[in-house]
């Protein structure tokens, strides 16, 4: 279970169900929960509820405890503030609603964006305006984050 639960935090899986989605079909990720090929996927009901159970028991707490005050970890920890990638987190906002801030492309719905130069200091979102163009990496696409 604690294996499962760290599948879905290193993945960014969103909920336990989908979580177990990925268990019914992706070989690995069974591998690494202790699943063969042919045993059944968890329901996501009772893994909520043993979730639930194992939070409150022994073995997450030493678990956590042994996790936490890891010589590699225990230097990333802090009390003092939290700090987040937020180029990793895609914005609610579409590519469709990254107009100039000019107001020069108002006459048109923002469909035909291909082959226009766009950039954060020119162009902004008008349903997200805190969102940003950013690029994981060189030659990947930019996308609203």
């Amino acid at each position: 279970m604690l294996s499962a639960l760290l599948l879905q935090v290193f993945y960014g899986i969103r909920s336990e169900r989908q979580l177990m989605e990925q268990l019914d079909y992706n070989h690995l990720y069974r591998w690494f929960v202790g699943l063969s090929p042919d045993d059944p996927v968890w329901d996501p009901t009772t893994f909520t509820k043993n979730r639930e159970r194992l939070q409150n028991g022994d073995v997450f707490t030493k678990f956590m405890t042994r996790l936490l005050n890891h010589p590699q970890v225990k230097p990333l920890l802090s009390d003092e503030h939290f700090s987040v990638d937020g180029t990793l987190i895609e914005a609610w906002a579409s590519q469709k609603s990254f107009r100039p801030k000019d107001g020069s492309g108002d006459d048109d719905d923002g469909a035909n964006f291909h082959g226009q130069k766009r950039k954060n200091d020119t162009h902004a979102s008008t349903s997200d305006p805190d969102s940003r163009l950013y690029r994981k990496a060189a030659g990947r696409e930019a996308k609203l984050c």
